[in-house]
């Protein structure tokens, strides 16, 4: 369950009359952050910067430009819309795809990947597979004969092939004939070959399937059997038909797919399979090729997520070894910081085994040399390595917990306690290095500055505008920068004496001598983080300006914290999340501004889970709450996110009854709103039917909306509008026009219940 991630937004006061931001401009009336550029990747030769860009009529279409760094020029290499003029009609696979990735709600061009001189660029756009040849800018772009409902294309390291999966098989095209050969034959029904599962997508931040060897000499690739996994019928209403859905769904404590790893060549023949070990029921959770292209490393984890291997592969022998183990009395976290230096003799490795998430020198033989990074801090992730001046650049919020800056490191640890930061301006800094680490391309933002788009030397010197995206009257902000309401940020104390941070608005025209009503949102769950220096919050801003205090506080399981600060959540979830809400709450109701009364909460997925639980906690607390999409019942829900914070069900059943708001049903007085799609296909609309059901056995009163057709992001046209509105409105009436709360003495007892 990855987050839908709200950002910060603000602007200082300016002179008014400005236009006032509303809801149909905020889904439905283009992008508001301006021409900002979006999967930047540098050229191979660092002389060009690709970018997708939303259309100025439509914020969900994208387009290919590229920046040219030599002439400081930006052009449209690819307008979607002229590949594709009637739209596109995408696979079950590929929306299935997007949908893991959270891109549902976008179309024309999503992804494209370099060829290795520099010179092709390869997208595929509805399926189809296109080529973009940058020596003839002119001529449209050339269809490849890789047939139709093609998905995860990729160019080969050295370039010689073209490869994709499709129909369940992984297929490649040999560029110097233009042939295309299939690899694999048995992939169909419940065989995949090449594609990730379920679980690796929503839950493992891997979406590929299939990895090149660097000298194009192989593919390692992932088959796996979704066979044993259990048939959830599933009825997904849309609004002129009715689909039954048999999916195949990895629910907490059932069992997940059979999955192995091979060996193809590219020119054909059967796979060689890599021995996973004994254990069947385990994670494939990453593969990569060490640059010799003799040998390649993949990562295991079992069942429990408590131990993480990572294997050493002799491809010409198959023998292996391990290079090192990873263990924790909870939880491992994954990332993707396996980094290997051209010497060939060390890599880079990412680990919290201090407790926060550092980077690691290992050898080859798998002895830990030394830490290139420590501390109480922990770093989000590797972002490129120049061997040349034995330099790693790492992003961390290091230096203030709301942001995310650029740090360089020393490869040899010298300056591991004290990376130096090169990133400028308090805020979000988004890096993409060049192949070398030689320069970068900075996508920085803040409360006050919309998205603008930078290159820089490694030490942080500006060299030039991709995009300054200036808040000019050329903005599309523009009309509504008055209304902008700039945040405040401050911390609380959990019960267990860790920081936690939380952002405020204060209503427009605020009058410190008034009482508001507060709309509270969150998320609440692991990987995410919303206080958030950036740009982007246009909702909440939209709230504040409807006379609502905004209040959003990141809660103990929360990321980018380190380790301790995520494992009050260990074996129970609802509890700690729920405990450092309140103390929010409670700081709220301090405050001689807000009206006590009158504080509603709002959260999505995770954060819809957490409104059920606020609720039914702590209705005396609250005047009511919208919860979109929550899971109810965390048996419900998928193994590799659930287990990993809760264990099977089998082995921790009170905890599971616990973490379950229907365990605590007979507390929910306040007015509840609930949401869900109707082909939800990650928390399944199941999680809604249930929690109604149990509420109307008790006589509890709750207003219910259904979208048909819609999955877990409500994407559909004009949904996004609704929902919002939906939430508003609640707001407006039933917790700004609320009557008090009962008081906490006449509630009826909430005590959870165990099987």
């Amino acid at each position: 369950m990855r987050a839908l991630l709200f950002a910060a937004l603000t602007m200082v006061a300016l002179p008014t009359m400005a236009e006032k931001l509303t809801i149909e401009r905020i889904f439905d009336g283009g992008s508001l952050a301006g021409p900002a550029p979006r999967g930047l990747q540098i050229s191979p030769d660092g002389s060009r910067v690709p970018f997708l860009r939303a259309r100025p009529d439509d914020q969900f279409q994208l387009d290919l430009w590229e920046y040219q760094l030599k002439d400081n020029k930006t052009r449209l290499l690819v307008d979607s819309k002229k590949l594709e003029p009637n739209g596109e009609q995408l696979s079950d696979a590929e929306k299935a795809r997007r949908e893991r990735e959270r891109t549902a709600g976008l179309h024309g061009i999503l992804s494209y990947q370099w060829s290795p001189d520099g010179k092709q660029l390869l997208f595929p756009i509805n399926g189809k597979l296109y080529v973009y040849a940058l020596a003839t800018p002119d001529a449209a772009p050339r269809q490849l004969d890789a047939g139709e409902n093609v998905i995860d294309p990729k160019i080969s390291p050295k370039g010689h092939y073209v490869s994709f999966v499709r129909d369940q098989n992984l297929w490649v095209i040999d560029l110097s004939s233009g042939e295309s050969h299939q690899l694999t034959h048995d992939g169909g029904g419940t065989v995949h070959n090449g594609e990730a599962e379920f679980v690796a997508q929503e839950e493992m931040d891997r979406s590929e399937g299939y990895w090149w060897a660097p000298d194009d000499s192989a593919i390692a690739f992932e088959r796996y059997d979704e066979a044993r996994v259990q048939v959830t019928k599933r009825t997904e209403l849309y609004a002129d038909h009715t689909d039954v859905i048999d999916q195949r769904y990895p629910a907490a404590g059932t069992p997940n797919v059979a999955v192995k790893l091979g060996l193809v060549s590219p020119t054909g023949g059967p796979p060689r399979w890599i021995a996973l070990g004994k254990d069947s029921d385990i994670y494939l959770t990453r593969v990569n090729w060490v640059p010799d292209a003799r040998h390649l490393t993949y990562q295991r984890m079992p069942r429990n997520q408590q131990q993480l291997d990572l294997r050493l592969v002799d491809v010409k022998t198959l023998a292996q070894r391990t290079l090192l183990s990873e263990t924790s009395n909870n939880w491992i976290n994954l990332n993707n910081d396996l980094s290997f230096l051209k010497d060939g003799k060390s890599f880079l490795w990412g680990s919290e085994r201090s407790g926060y998430h550092h980077l690691y020198l290992y050898g080859i033989d798998g002895k830990l040399r030394h830490a290139v990074s420590e501390g109480d801090w922990p770093i989000d992730g590797l972002l490129a390595v120049n061997e040349h001046s034995g330099t790693v650049f790492v992003a961390s919020n290091k230096d203030a917990v709301p942001e995310r800056q650029v740090y360089a490191l020393k490869i040899d640890g010298s300056n591991a306690k004290a990376p130096v930061r090169i990133s400028q301006g308090a805020g979000t800094h988004m890096a993409e290095f060049a192949p070398d680490g030689s320069f970068y391309v900075d996508t920085f933002s803040s409360i006050d500055t919309p998205p603008q788009v930078s290159v820089h030397k490694p030490d942080g010197s500006f060299l030039t505008w991709i995009e300054p995206n200036k808040l000019d009257d050329k903005h599309p902000f523009w009309p509504y920068r008055d209304s902008l309401i700039k945040p405040e940020f401050g911390t609380l104390k959990a019960a267990d004496g860790q920081t936690l941070y939380y952002r405020v608005y204060k209503p427009a025209g605020f009058d410190p001598t008034k009482k508001y009503p507060v709309f509270d949102t969150y998320y609440g769950g692991p990987s995410a983080q919303l206080v958030t220096n950036a740009w982007g919050d246009y909702f909440n801003q939209y709230m504040a300006n409807q006379g609502f205090v905004v209040f959003t506080l990141d809660n103990r399981g929360m990321a980018r914290r380190g380790h301790a600060f995520e494992t009050p959540i260990y074996q129970q979830l609802g509890a700690a999340e729920v405990d450092d809400q309140l103390a929010g709450i409670q700081w709220l109701k301090s405050q001689p501004w807000v009206d006590g009364r009158h504080i509603g909460v709002f959260g999505w997925s995770y954060g819809g889970y957490m409104t059920t639980m606020m609720l039914a906690k702590a209705s005396d607390q609250l005047a009511g709450g919208v919860a979109v999409a929550p899971v109810t019942n965390w048996r419900l829900y998928d193994t590799f996110y659930t287990e990993r914070y809760l264990g099977r069900p089998q082995d921790n059943d009170a905890g599971y009854t616990r973490s379950s708001p229907l365990a605590w049903l007979d507390g929910l007085t306040s007015k509840l709103y609930l949401v869900h799609g109707m082909a939800d296909d990650n928390v399944l609309f199941l999680n809604s039917t249930e929690l109604m059901a149990e509420l109307q056995k008790r006589g509890t009163q709750f207003q219910f909306m259904a979208y048909p057709g819609a999955k877990h992001g409500l994407n559909l046209p004009g949904q996004r509008s609704h929902v919002y509105h939906l939430i508003e409105n609640f707001f407006q009436q039933q917790v700004k026009g609320a009557s008090a709360p009962k008081s906490a003495a006449t509630q009826p007892a909430a005590a959870a219940t165990t099987k």
